[in-house]
């Protein structure tokens, strides 16, 4: 009876240890497939972007250059006019990220702790603001910003209306009105945070004599760091690639995304120099290989992600704590 006890006992073990390995090779396979599909795109791109003009045709070779070379990168960045674009678009994306996640705070934190009346439908607005895509309300956004007043009061003193269109002023007005680039999303996001801070801490500090602002700055904000944080690398991220907004109002500044966008008209334009100047200065408009206009393109996103990647890398810590805290609270 004991060994049939033990026997038993051996075969539950030895089911369960098979069921836990297996189990883990599933895990792990199926976590480097998804891992696979999202960075072999990436890989892609890398190997590519080393890659001669030659090797572009070259049906053996696959991954690894046979002739390895920078030139893309020289091109790319040449035709980003990398440099200066990099730091507009970093001192421009960072003061409108800044105004937009101020802007955020203030309206998630008033969402999250007051009362007032219509409170539920200015919410109820949010969440439209995050459905709805950008481009459906493109040609109001165009009048509105083509004619640009405040009640009538700038017509009625200066007599027209001012056209915010290809400023800097609309761009970072939308930022600061928390109309910018997915704000609802970072509302929402904040206002669920501030929503799960217990009350007694602001009613503590109301005790103590604090104000309403006084608690908001030194009680909630610092508690709210890591989130803000996150809204912060978010807004930073999609406005780093918008091509929308940035084409509406920085037509006339040096941005990266706008500059990513006309690369491949840029790489035909600078093929078409270099072949007219190479046939004794013909002008004939010579078309790139479509393959190299891709391996141009692919250098061009890859250098356009570095920033962003060191910019993950340094707020990792924050970010991955962010989201550890962030609870949907309805």
């Amino acid at each position: 009876m004991n060994n049939k006890t033990f026997n038993s006992h051996s075969i539950l073990i030895l089911k369960n240890n098979v069921f836990d390995a297996s189990y883990k090779i599933f895990r792990a396979v199926l976590l480097f497939g998804f891992c696979f599909l999202i960075l072999q795109p990436l890989f892609n791109k890398i190997s590519v972007s080393f890659m001669a003009e030659n090797d572009l045709y070259d049906a053996t070779v696959i991954s690894i250059p046979r002739n390895f070379s920078t030139e893309n990168y020289t091109i790319a960045m040449d035709l980003l006019n990398y440099w200066p674009a990099l730091l507009q678009t970093v001192i421009i994306i960072i003061i409108s990220a800044s105004l937009q996640i101020i802007a955020c705070t203030l309206a998630a934190y008033g969402f999250a702790r007051y009362k007032f009346p219509g409170r539920n439908l200015l919410f109820m607005c949010v969440f439209i603001i995050i459905i709805v895509p950008p481009q459906t309300i493109l040609s109001s956004l165009y009048l509105n910003f083509q004619f640009f007043d405040i009640f009538g009061i700038v017509k009625l003193i200066t007599g027209r209306n001012i056209n915010l269109l290809g400023t800097l002023t609309g761009y970072l007005l939308l930022s600061a009105t928390a109309m910018g680039l997915k704000s609802g999303l970072y509302i929402f996001l904040l206002r669920q945070y501030f929503r799960g801070v217990p009350k007694e801490l602001e009613e503590a500090a109301y005790v103590d004599g604090c104000g309403r602002l006084y608690t908001f700055g030194r009680i909630m904000l610092p508690d709210a760091m890591p989130m803000l944080t996150s809204c912060f690398l978010f807004s930073f991220v999609w406005q780093w690639t918008d091509t929308l907004f940035t084409t509406f109002f920085l037509r006339g500044y040096k941005m990266i995304p706008i500059a990513l966008s006309r690369l491949t008209e840029s790489f035909t334009r600078y093929w078409a120099t270099i072949n007219a100047v190479g046939s004794g200065g013909s002008g004939i408009m010579a078309q790139p290989p479509v393959g190299y206009v891709q391996a141009v393109v692919a250098t061009g996103v890859l250098v356009t992600l570095i920033p962003l990647i060191i910019l993950y890398l340094v707020a990792q810590k924050t970010f991955v704590e962010s989201l550890s805290q962030t609870g949907i609270k309805m």
